[in-house]
């Protein structure tokens, strides 16, 4: 994957007016103050009670935003899917609109211009992520997302895998989180980078039996479960799953639980990982040995080390050690289940 694009400079414009409304309070009724999130496919509109997507018109390797028929079509899906584990939380799609006089409004007259993404704001003291930052998060607090997502996760359908194909899909994003972070001009330590991701790919070729049992798994998952992604409410929410690529929501559940485990460790909170995996084993009858466990978790933080570090495209030289920290603390998560991995060899 390439570094992310900037946005389309014949839409910059349009792109302008549409965030300037959107910052109003007074474009919403109701508001008194507008928080504005930015990410690098999207802006999200924070009001006291509801949250607003605009999604940027870029386009990548794996997804294009840069026709307003595509943005609609993301939308769309983006509702269905977060749907699957937020109930109430994805109010619809709205429609953008620009009347014949120029003016912009969401559910207007006019044209439509653009789509909207409509959720219930969700309180940030709620979030998986708050919760272990604050102190305030003890084990058997995470069953209840533990059980809806083993829920999910057994009521899934599989989808037809084969063994070999799975196993290079795997081998293929070591290599790619590899060599994006050997990359000299990010300076990180190679043996940092590789003392996991190797270990990682030693496993894949002692065991390839292991890795072909699990092809027979694979589900249409969330895709970009993290603890950020998940709020403690009565029920849980668990939501912003990734819509825009079938592909890289295609993973075996176990994998995806070891992610969220991976992050809520780097948070300070290990027990997670453990708590969501034991209450998957107990709805499916699946208890996949520690190894496997661990070679996932280290394809996940070899990930999320790559997309730390892919962040100095984008900033300033002085802003570098920020996000050359972050991928080395996941990298130094990798080198210990490298390490776990080594001795279980």
């Amino acid at each position: 994957m390439k570094a992310p694009p900037s946005p389309d400079s014949r839409h910059a414009a349009g792109i302008h007016a549409k965030v300037a409304l959107l910052r109003e309070p007074a474009t919403y009724a109701g508001a008194r103050e507008v928080e504005t999130v930015e990410t690098h496919m999207s802006w999200v509109f924070l009001t006291e009670r509801d949250a607003y997507k605009l999604k940027k018109p870029v386009r990548y390797d794996f997804l294009d935003f840069t026709t307003t028929a595509a943005r609609e079509r993301n939308a769309r899906e983006e509702v269905r899917l977060n749907r699957r584990l937020s109930d109430g939380v994805y109010l619809g799609v709205r429609r953008l609109t620009r009347s014949a006089e120029g003016r912009l409004a969401i559910e207007g007259r006019g044209e439509t211009v653009d789509w909207l993404v409509h959720m219930r704001r969700l309180p940030r003291d709620r979030m998986l992520d708050a919760l272990i930052r604050g102190g305030r998060l003890v084990p058997g607090d995470v069953r209840p997302v533990a059980d809806k997502l083993a829920a999910f996760y057994a009521q899934s359908p599989t989808v037809d895998t084969d063994p070999e194909t799975y196993r290079a899909r795997l081998r293929a994003s070591l290599h790619g989180h590899r060599a994006a972070l050997l990359d000299p001009a990010w300076g990180l330590e190679p043996g940092l980078v590789r003392a996991g991701l190797d270990e990682a790919e030693r496993l894949l070729d002692r065991e390839p039996a292991l890795f072909g049992g699990r092809a027979g798994r694979i589900v249409e998952g969330h895709g970009d479960l993290r603890p950020e992604h998940v709020c403690l409410e009565s029920p849980p929410i668990v939501f912003d799953c990734l819509e825009f690529n079938r592909e890289f929501r295609l993973v075996d559940p176990t994998d995806e639980l070891a992610a969220l485990g991976m992050e809520c460790e780097r948070l300070g909170a290990a027990f997670v990982g453990d708590e969501l995996l034991f209450a998957y084993q107990q709805r499916t009858g699946d208890g996949p040995p520690p190894e496997l466990i661990d070679f996932y978790r280290t394809g996940r933080a070899g990930l999320r080390a790559k997309l730390a570090i892919w962040h100095l495209r984008e900033v300033e030289k002085s802003a570098w050690g920020h996000w050359q920290a972050l991928a080395r603390s996941y990298l130094r998560l990798a080198s210990r289940y490298g390490t776990r991995l080594a001795a279980m060899g």
